[in-house]
């Protein structure tokens, strides 16, 4: 008999729980942002000094895409314990990871005081920083999507997903403060090590907001229905995903491919290409993407909640599709090197971004069964970190480096766009599936045609 359909969540649990998914994600995105943006405007003089600026920015953003390999490990690790033991103690593991990683760079010598030590310190820590993402994401939004019912799932699992924005938003925030306040050479002595520390704080904030929250009670049903059945727990999550669910894997690296490679061109690299390619000041470039964040974290919840009325795939689509065109239009924008316009290219690509972004968290966990979920979700999720998000700063800089034009990116950023418009255009619609059932094919939505399998709205 199939079980009954997750139970809609008391409006103050869930709240409490989203909230707690919500800061304690931003948190963490606050601390591995940081790095990418230091790595466009500090790393390169302090930790990798050459005699070009371009080859050093990428040299730092290839210890930025270390942290990127280590993510795939991360979500192994914190997958297989996060389905054997619950969501909630692994993500109070990986806000101290990530925190005391973020807290250690700032304490570090740099090339000029130790050498060759410092650039490898820094490396290790962006390891740890990875590692700990890697298991973040996929335990901050099952927590939310099994505490929250079904027809609200996309509104409510996107919370979190605004975390990653809001961590950019505060990275930036703090970075544009203190380079608006110092002069370069205060920054550069002292003053980039203000926002590493203040990750000790904000830690310190998250522990005590996640430790109030319960444990999932989709997982602990399942939990419970194995003892009492007293099934053995058999082969590791993982293995179970790739021998059963590889395809829904496959979906979600697609699904994530333009989604992440956007979001770096769009935040990161412009960072660079403003700065280096247009010659304008690091503070235009920072301003621009603290006001599009600003758009980006108040509308991914909208693009959620518009998932739950219309489906994951026709929003993602919007989204994926509009980038493949807006890829042009950015740096054609961008080049006018006027602030306003510059903003303008960064909000509407974010709010693109965000359409893919909104509804993914409540896609992806509906992929999977319980049992592995946790697992599976990390593992696609951060398989398309490897080869998008760490690879997209470097690709796009050695295009910059190679032609000198932003044709090359733009025509990279709209191919990714492409992937994942036409993985989400041939994915089965999830909208609607019961998370505590079994089977992993999706459950048609309500509302919705049994017989339509383009998952569009019954008349």
């Amino acid at each position: 008999m199939a079980a009954p359909a997750t139970p809609s969540p008391s409006p103050g649990s869930i709240r409490r729980v989203v909230a707690a998914s919500l800061i304690g994600t931003t948190i963490e995105w606050y601390d591995f942002f940081l790095y990418g943006t230091a790595a466009a405007l500090v790393f390169n003089k302090l930790f990798f000094p050459t005699s070009d600026p371009l080859t050093g920015t990428l040299i730092a953003f290839v210890t930025y895409a270390i942290g990127f390999l280590a993510r795939p490990l991360g979500g192994v690790v914190f997958g297989h314990f996060g389905d054997r033991l619950g969501r909630k103690k692994l993500l109070v593991l990986s806000l101290l990871m990530m925190g005391g990683a973020t807290f250690a760079m700032g304490l570090l010598p740099t090339h000029a005081s130790i050498g060759v030590g410092a650039p490898i310190l820094l490396t290790v820590l962006r390891l740890v920083q990875g590692f700990a993402l890697g298991g973040e994401w996929g335990g901050a939004v099952l927590i939310v999507s099994e505490h929250g019912g079904d027809r609200r799932r996309g509104f409510w699992a996107s919370w979190p997903q605004s975390g990653a924005p809001g961590g950019n938003l505060l990275a930036t925030g703090v970075l544009a403060l203190l380079a608006a306040v110092q002069s370069d050479a205060a920054f550069l002595a002292w003053g980039w090590r203000v926002p590493f520390l203040l990750s000790g704080v904000l830690v310190v904030v998250g522990l005590w907001i996640r430790l109030s929250v319960s444990e999932s009670p989709v997982f602990l049903a399942a939990q419970a229905a194995r003892g009492a059945s007293g099934e053995a727990r058999g082969e590791l999550p993982v293995v179970q995903v790739f021998r059963r669910s590889w395809r829904q894997v496959l979906t979600a690296v697609g699904a994530r491919f333009g989604e992440n490679i956007s979001y770096y061109v769009l935040t990161s690299f412009l960072l660079v290409y403003v700065t280096a390619h247009l010659g304008l000041p690091k503070s235009t470039a920072l301003n621009a993407v603290l006001i599009g964040s600003a758009v980006h974290f108040v509308t991914i919840p909208a693009w959620g909640a518009l998932s739950d009325r219309i489906g994951r795939r026709p929003v993602t689509l919007i989204g994926s599709a509009g980038m493949a065109v807006w890829a042009f239009a950015f740096f054609a924008l961008v080049d006018s090197e006027s602030f306003v316009v510059i903003t303008a290219a960064v909000t509407v690509g974010l709010l693109l971004h965000g359409a893919m972004y909104g509804p993914q968290a409540a896609f992806i966990s509906e992929l999977f069964d319980t049992e592995v979920r946790y697992s599976g979700a990390s593992m696609g999720s951060q398989l398309a970190s490897i080869v998008a998000g760490a690879l997209a700063p470097i690709v796009a800089v050695e295009l910059l480096k190679d032609h000198g034009s932003s044709l090359p990116v733009s025509l990279y950023l709209c191919a990714a766009a492409v992937v994942t418009t036409l993985t989400v255009a041939f994915a089965r619609e999830t909208r609607g599936r019961d998370l505590a059932r079994t089977g992993t094919a999706p459950a048609p939505a309500p509302g919705y045609d049994r017989k339509d399998a383009a998952g569009t709205l019954s008349a």
